[in-house]
């Protein structure tokens, strides 16, 4: 089917004023699966540092447990996330570190949600040697 030179000329330039109006909500959409996944690799930062940390406060004497643990903690993380954590420990027989991150918007580094991650890990203190 031949379609008039006409009615061409009228659709001319249609599938640019399309995209241009799409192009606000592909944007939108880009940042808000680039922000969850910003928040998804907060969890997981937050996890693997509770778990490093408590791993070195098992290790540790009781007396330097807090302060091997909170390094321990904060040394896994990069400078972007180190700034707003927490690391605390706690306990004795059954160690527990709990980790507390800021979510980053957009650029990590730069400003947060205000909104808090927080990772939990747990080990029995090991046995010392006689």
């Amino acid at each position: 089917m031949n379609v008039p030179s006409r009615e061409r000329e009228r659709d001319r330039g249609q599938v640019t004023i399309e995209f241009l109006g799409m192009t606000p909500t592909i944007i939108v959409t880009l940042i808000a699966l680039w922000q969850a996944v910003l928040v998804g690799y907060t969890f997981i930062l937050a996890g693997n540092a509770a778990d490093e940390a408590v791993r070195q406060a098992t290790a540790a004497e009781p007396g330097a447990r807090p302060g091997a643990c909170e390094e321990a903690g904060l040394r896994h993380l990069s400078e972007a996330w180190r700034s707003g954590a927490t690391v605390t420990c706690g306990g004795s027989g059954y160690v527990t570190a709990d980790v507390r991150l800021e979510v980053p918007i957009l650029f990590p580094g730069t400003l947060s949600f205000g909104f808090t991650v927080r990772g939990h890990a747990g080990a029995v203190e090991e046995a010392k040697p006689r």
